[in-house]
């Protein structure tokens, strides 16, 4: 008999640029730099692709969404993780939880995890409640610290859909 539950993890970094957009968690964020990414650079919607797709043993984001592959180049994640919810489904799983971190010097991300949860819980077909997104300074350390990347974790328990 196949295991009720999976836990996944995802991790996701990419450099900031200058000039360009700022998305995380399916949001869009005022700031002076955004995430470099074949696609749209969103590192919080990579993660919890990631960490799905683990959960679910399926593979990764990368098996699905080549950076090699020029139909990907700016595409939206957002897209990207509905095909993760469909695919996560067909293997006979749904989201129970996620719980992610974002690890960014700048901007301050506080005032934008309300909305970054109703993205994900929309794009996930959950409640609010099932999908937590908080964030952490590097405080002048490492890489996130010292504004050169932003770095998400994901953390995923999915839960085997019943059958009739």
């Amino acid at each position: 008999m196949q295991p009720q539950y999976r836990i996944g993890e995802g991790i996701d970094r990419h450099a900031l640029e200058a000039g360009r957009r700022l998305l995380l968690c399916g949001v869009e964020i005022e700031h002076s730099h955004g995430l470099r990414g074949h696609s749209d650079g969103d590192a919080g919607l990579h993660a919890l692709c990631d960490a799905m797709l683990g959960a679910a043993a399926l593979g990764d984001l990368g098996a699905f969404f080549s950076d090699q592959d020029a139909a990907n180049a700016g595409r939206d994640s957002r897209d990207f993780l509905r095909d993760v919810v469909e695919r996560v489904a067909r293997s006979g799983y749904r989201l129970s939880n996620a719980d992610l971190t974002i690890m960014a010097e700048a901007p301050k991300l506080a005032p934008h995890v309300a909305a970054m949860r109703a993205v994900i819980a929309e794009l996930c077909d959950v409640a609010l409640d099932q999908i937590s997104v908080k964030a952490t300074r590097g405080e002048g350390l490492g890489p996130e610290g010292r504004g050169e990347c932003m770095t998400v974790r994901a953390v995923v328990l999915l839960t085997r859909e019943e059958t009739a």
